[in-house]
């Protein structure tokens, strides 16, 4: 049975102990288990917990954001880019080639091309998530049917049909906020 379980967390680069996100002291990030809605060495930890419990979870590269590859690199037209304002390290987002959102960082440019990293900006870190379960339900038919917290109904305008955060439906751009705890850093949030 499918579980919608909210959780707060503070998530670490493992190695480096850098801060990278967190979301304590805001609405918890709520999921519906099983759906690949979030990295999988964190999801395989959270369904094991109890509500209120808290727990320190290693989530090595191979479960979270892949290893990191030097060939995942593109460059491209300047004029691609018209409109941003481009720095190096900058996130943006874009659509891959089956017009799914995709978050590329602008690796460097000059002013003719833009060369952009397609690994995610985590991908090759350990990561350490300090976590606390703060609520756990059974899933409803619906959540279940649909990977939607609360149904269809309780979607933002931004999600479009179907889909759950992982970035359709046209409400992106750069610098769109953090989405660390999600498997596929589409960053639209769309509830969250």
């Amino acid at each position: 049975m499918s579980k919608v379980i909210g959780f707060e967390y503070n998530l670490k680069d493992a190695n480096s102990g850098e801060q990278l996100d967190s979301n304590v002291g805001q609405a918890p990030l709520e999921f519906v288990s099983g759906k690949g809605q979030i990295i999988s060495g964190l999801e395989s930890k959270l369904i094991e917990m109890a509500e209120n419990e808290s727990a320190d979870v290693l989530v090595q590269p191979a479960d979270a954001y892949g290893e990191y590859n030097e060939e995942a690199m593109q460059t491209l037209p300047k004029e691609q880019f018209a409109g941003i304002e481009l720095a190096e390290g900058m996130t943006l987002y874009g659509q891959g080639e089956h017009g799914e959102t995709v978050q590329v960082t602008v690796k460097s440019f000059t002013d003719a091309d833009v060369t952009i990293d397609y690994n995610h900006p985590m991908a090759g870190k350990a990561l350490m998530f300090s976590v606390t379960v703060k609520s756990l339900r059974d899933a409803t038919d619906e959540e279940i049917q649909t990977g939607v917290v609360g149904g269809m109904a309780a979607m933002g305008g931004c999600c479009g049909g179907g889909g759950h955060s992982h970035g359709e439906g046209g409400c992106c751009s750069s610098e769109d906020g953090h989405d660390h705890g999600h498997s596929h850093g589409g960053g639209c949030g769309c509830g969250h």
